[in-house]
């Protein structure tokens, strides 16, 4: 990416949804009710992941992916997420997109299909990715070829962040 389509992003302060944390009391009770998987909690595994083209810069940042535009259906076992590059003619809006998904395929039980997509409006070329993000077989290709794993995967790394007064000592 020696030229970039997008030189000076606006940077957004973090603005995210938070978790909504249970005591550990509360985590080890037990119950028969399924912990369910929340828009914030795929968000939350989302917002550090880094952009391609300027990879000190997170996605949510530059408002790239944002809280309201993820879904879970807990019943159809889907998760939906619409993401928007920084300009309409970003070059690395599939990159962007693939990695979304393979972090979220890394990171969800295998029960979920997960699907990704460019908001509608947000880029010129937006059914052509849209249609490489949806195909299994594209998407596949992609994630085994070794040139595009190294750029997911470091726009992956680092990006779990678990806040720390959570930990046990």
């Amino acid at each position: 990416m020696s030229s970039e389509d997008n030189p000076n992003p606006v940077v957004y302060g973090g603005g995210g949804q938070a978790l909504q944390f249970r005591s550990l009391e509360e985590l080890l009770e037990v119950t028969n009710l399924q912990d369910e998987l929340t828009p914030q909690e795929v968000y939350e595994s989302l917002r550090h992941l880094s952009d391609p083209e300027h990879p000190n810069l997170s996605l949510e940042q530059l408002k790239v992916v944002e809280c309201g535009h993820v879904w879970v259906n807990a019943e159809q076992n889907t998760v939906f997420v619409r993401f928007t590059p920084t300009v309409p003619t970003c070059s690395v809006a599939t990159l962007i997109g693939l990695t979304i998904k393979a972090k979220m395929l890394r990171s969800l039980p295998q029960r979920y299909k997960v699907d990704v997509e460019i908001t509608p409006g947000t880029h010129n070329q937006e059914d052509q990715v849209n249609k490489q993000l949806a195909d299994k077989e594209r998407v596949a290709a992609a994630l085994e070829n070794p040139a595009l794993r190294n750029l997911i995967n470091n726009g992956i790394a680092g990006t779990d962040r678990p806040d720390l007064k959570l930990l046990l000592a």
